[in-house]
């Protein structure tokens, strides 16, 4: 922010001239504007903003214009890449600049501002992340006030008043930030005769100091200077302060300085799914009240954060498939799977507490019975709710919780009523209900119903929810552990939410994804598509809200699926499988292109291509009962499908028809296979809205259809395809997602990090840098085309690095699974000729950890599974067991449990300190324990953040055995 009101004077109000200037390289037909609240700059109307001029001073090219304002003048600026008719190519991220005049300026005086262009990346540190947890130190500090020195300029003769201002959120007790440099006002490098600045709130750091005409140019640097007499000078080349002698030289100089340079910031956290976590109170699934103690052992083991999975309701079909976490019944309320029972409250009757002692024992499995644990949790809640209903709706703690989410829990409420009514989550099988409207809803909600009892139940439930995951929230900020979200992509199409706005969901389409490495054969996740066009109408309020509920409990979150921000897969309804979609946005083949490169037979393309020959070789002896059951006569030696099985689901509700009536002669998974795949033997797919529309299919030269083409068909439609999904689309895609992407981050202050796994489009990683999202890196999923694993050595700074992640097979089960592959990682990344050893022993996982930590990556995650391996008493179980989500399965039961409690966790010192020594050694932040004695209010130890050198490890690919496989001691020594 140009802070120009900081002195104060007496003179006459006349014209001022502002200059801007910018360093900004630029492409050609690119220019920089500045636009602003005030009609000198456009009233933030970009096409009526100031256009900069470029100057090359140097090796810079600076952006340079002025404007003639009154003295009096303030309002507010940014900076705007834009092309030769002012349309915006790119603009500045964070917060607008302010612009306020020094009172008592005098008429005819110029001031300059010198900025530097506001990235994502730089708006990291205001984060609730780093302002409220890691630094929250730095922004407790008092703000002070800069001796001003307004008359000194008024009384010297070619002097310049120079405004230092630099952006340092991490400074420590008893430590300054002062500036030094060339001339005698800034210690002619000497710290000690260095400039002072001064705290002004915010992580900002500023002084002003009266500098000669000749003593220009200025080189100097930002450094921290300790009471101990210890201090940090700022990395990277002087920066350098000049002003042009041959013209009307200024009488201020306003530098914006951005982020001081130090060594970038990194720190290492731990991933867990809420319902995986296991301790000795919880009842059969891990519950919020249980993240205070995960925090305590993230503490103890040098963590910063705590990574969890979505933690919305999902009792969408009443059935274990609800332990899905991404498919949300609503994207505002919380599961009553994670609530603690006990906690509802203190005065819970004896025979209360035996009930629920008696479902602990009986609930703890080795994996979560979901339907099982949720019922017994609901139905001990219900009696409690009888207990103390009045007692606790009546409150004024409750009363203020309602007041600020009615908006959504009264929706919610009166959708599970209707959910347990209609004994169906399907709204279209609601009657007069199925159209939602406020009138509706109130009518359902009245005090007056005879089910309001039922409506205030949920209410009652979101309520301790809330307040039991507040408390776990706040712990882990006072702890020093940001706890981290995560939003889903989609939602489920009978959810809350596609009931209350519909118009926001296109509800005859379904979500998913390409093949990749996930997935070979693509996946339909069954979430309805967004209508972006809709939510653009109100500025995606929808999002936002979203957004902001989340801030209430997370400092961060994770954007699941950040590739369908800049497009979508998108299915058709009707589809089961994932393959046959094609992605919207998109520019489509148009009828008209195709033709011009001869090609002209679009059904022959566009419909299944199903000759006699293929019928007979999937299904051998049964080949005549599929087609007298499924097809129809076409062309000579081609079927087509009947009406009444053309589509995935309509063939999946004949089969199971056909097995009632036990006239199927193979099983029926292999009839339905055989059958999707003679469904999905095209080459293109036709645009179910526009006829003349076509999209190439995935991987369209592995069908017969496209085989059995003529050579000129093939090479005209291999063109188009790599076209399609790898070219034509970028400039759309980039646009799409600096639509929808900065709606998202300006809703809350939380650090946001992208999923940007999978088919990643080009445009989409300098949309995240320009944007300050940090992306993931798994090393199994190199994303460089040339390598089988990735390096995380070679990691840039702006991500997370993991071994692994939920949707994937953990450390240990990768290692075991794959004899070649493992041979090649231990050859290509250990360095060895060996043989590997088949287990992944602690050697082994020390190893891939160290090598994660020492990442430059600004995080390093670990899913907890992985960190046990570094203890050979925690792999007894096998790995396979171990892994959270297998996406080739629509239908996984999501119920992984760790065998291990917290509380014995937390007494293994030897584990916690194999891990913390990784995190300490790696030069990451880590937070540590002041040891203070509790009081009598039971107050925990308070938690003082160590930095380290936070020195970014170079890393090497290869690394000698002998000296880095070490883990925690085993009895027997594995020989390698």
């Amino acid at each position: 922010m140009a802070n120009l009101g900081l002195f104060s004077g007496t003179k006459t109000a006349k014209s001022v001239n502002v200059s801007f200037r910018l360093p900004y390289y630029t492409h050609w037909g690119q220019s920089l504007l500045v636009c602003g609240s005030k009609p000198v700059l456009g009233s933030w109307d970009v096409k009526k903003g100031l256009l900069l001029s470029p100057v090359h001073q140097g090796e810079e090219l600076i952006w340079c214009g002025s404007i003639s304002v009154p003295s009096e003048f303030s309002g507010e600026y940014s900076y705007y890449l834009v092309d030769d008719k002012k349309n915006v190519l790119r603009r500045e991220m964070g917060k607008k600049r302010q612009l306020v005049l020094p009172e008592g300026i005098n008429g005819g005086e110029h001031v300059e501002l010198h900025d530097l262009w506001q990235t994502g990346g730089d708006a990291i540190p205001f984060t609730s992340a780093f302002k409220d947890v890691i630094f929250r130190r730095t922004w407790g500090l008092n703000i002070e006030r800069s001796p001003g020195i307004q008359n000194k300029l008024d009384k010297e003769v070619d002097a310049v008043l120079v405004h230092f201002k630099i952006c340092c959120p991490n400074v420590e007790e008893e430590t300054s930030v002062y500036v030094i440099g060339s001339t005698a006002k800034l210690g002619r490098w000497k710290v000690q005769d260095g400039l002072k600045l001064y705290y002004a709130g915010d992580s900002v750091w500023q002084a002003d100091a009266l500098m000669q005409k000749g003593d220009f140019p200025i080189k100097y640097k930002y450094c921290k200077y300790g009471k101990a007499g210890n201090f940090s000078l700022e990395t990277g080349a002087h920066r350098h302060l000049s002003i042009d002698p041959s013209k009307f030289p200024p009488s201020y100089v306003f530098l914006s300085d951005g982020m001081m340079r130090e060594m970038p910031w990194r720190g290492a956290g731990v991933a867990l799914p809420m319902f995986s976590v296991r301790s000795e109170a919880d009842l059969g699934v891990g519950e919020f009240l249980d993240l205070k103690l995960l925090v305590d052992w993230a503490v103890g083991s040098g963590f910063h954060l705590v990574q969890l999975l979505p933690i919305n309701d999902t009792s969408v079909n009443g059935m274990w498939w609800d332990s899905y976490p991404y498919s949300s019944l609503s994207v505002f309320a919380l599961h009553p799977l994670y609530l603690r029972v006990e906690a509802l409250s203190e005065n819970l009757p004896e025979t209360i507490k035996k009930e629920i002692q008696e479902a602990r024992e009986q609930l703890d499995g080795k994996e979560v019975d979901y339907e099982a644990t949720l019922a017994t949790k609901l139905s001990i809640a219900k009696k409690v709710f009888e207990q103390e209903k009045d007692l606790i709706l009546n409150s004024i703690s409750f009363q203020k919780y309602f007041s600020e989410n009615e908006q959504w829990l009264k929706p919610y409420a009166a959708f599970c009523f209707l959910r347990d009514f209609f004994e169906t989550s399907d709204h279209s099988q609601w009657g007069r209900f199925s159209c939602f409207t406020e009138k509706k809803l109130e009518k359902l909600v009245s005090k007056d119903s005879l089910h309001h009892d039922i409506i205030r139940f949920h209410y009652y439930i979101q309520f301790h929810l809330h307040a039991q995951l507040t408390e776990a929230a706040e712990y882990a900020r006072n702890k020093g552990v940001i706890l981290k979200g995560d939003l889903p992509i989609g939602v489920d199409r009978n959810s809350v939410d596609t009931w209350v706005y519909p118009t926001l969901f296109r509800m005859n389409t379904s979500t998913g994804a390409p093949p990749d490495y996930f997935d070979k054969n693509g996946q339909n996740w069954g979430f309805p598509t967004y209508n972006w066009e809709e939510m653009s109408k109100d500025n995606y309020a929808w999002w936002r809200a979203r957004l902001t509920q989340m801030a209430k409990y997370f400092t961060a979150y994770r954007i699941d699926h950040i590739l369908g921000f800049f497009r979508i897969w998108e299915l058709p309804e009707h589809a089961m499988t994932g393959l046959i979609g094609k992605f919207r946005p998109s520019i489509p083949l148009s009828k008209e292109e195709l033709e011009k490169e001869g090609i002209w037979d679009f059904d022959r393309l566009s419909l299944p291509y199903v000759r006699q020959e293929i019928v007979q070789e999937k299904f051998g002896a049964s080949w005549t009962f599929i087609v007298s059951n499924f097809l129809n006569d076409y062309q000579k030696g081609r079927y087509e499908f009947k009406e009444d099985c053309d589509t995935e689901k309509k063939i999946a509700s004949k089969l199971k028809m056909l097995a009632e009536k036990c006239m199927l002669l193979e099983s029926e998974d292999k009839i339905r296979r055989d059958l999707f795949d003679l469904l999905k033997n095209i080459v293109l797919i036709r645009d179910p809205e526009d006829a003349s529309k076509f999209y190439p299919r995935f991987n369209l030269e592995d069908t017969s259809s496209f085989q059995d083409l003529d050579d000129h068909s093939k090479n005209v439609l291999k063109r188009l395809y790599y076209d399609y999904y790898f070219h034509r689309q970028e400039n759309l895609w980039r646009e799409n997602a600096l639509k929808t992407l900065p709606a998202l981050l300006d809703s809350s202050d939380m650090l946001a990090c992208g999923e940007d796994l999978g088919l990643v489009p080009a445009c989409v990683h300098p949309v995240m840098q320009e944007l300050g999202l940090i992306g993931l890196r798994i090393q199994r999923m190199a994303s460089e085309p040339d390598q089988e694993f990735g390096i995380p050595s070679q990691y840039s700074y702006m991500t997370v690095c993991a071994p692994s992640c939920h949707d994937c097979s953990t450390l240990r089960a990768w290692w075991e699974e794959d004899e070649g592959r493992r041979c090649r990682y231990f050859k290509n990344v250990v360095g060895s000729d060996g043989i590997p050893p088949s287990k992944c022993v602690p050697e082994i996982a020390h190893f891939v950890l160290r090598q994660h930590v020492e990442a430059p990556s600004m995080w390093a995650i670990f899913p907890l599974q992985d960190l046990l391996a570094l203890k050979e008493e925690y792999t007894t179980r096998p790995a396979t067991e171990e892994t959270i989500n297998d996406p080739t399965n629509p239908k996984h039961y999501w119920r992984y449990r760790v065998h291990v409690t917290l509380e014995s966790l937390m007494n293994d010192k030897e584990l916690t300190s194999s891990i913390k020594d990784l995190v300490c050694a790696s030069g990451r932040s880590h937070p540590s324990v002041e040891e203070t004695e509790t009081d009598e209010q039971g107050n925990q130890e308070t938690i003082v953040m160590s930095t380290g050198k936070n020195q970014v490890a170079k890393g090497q690919e290869k690394i000698s055995i002998g000296k880095q496989l070490t883990g925690v001691p085993r009895q027997e020594a594995c020989v390698l």
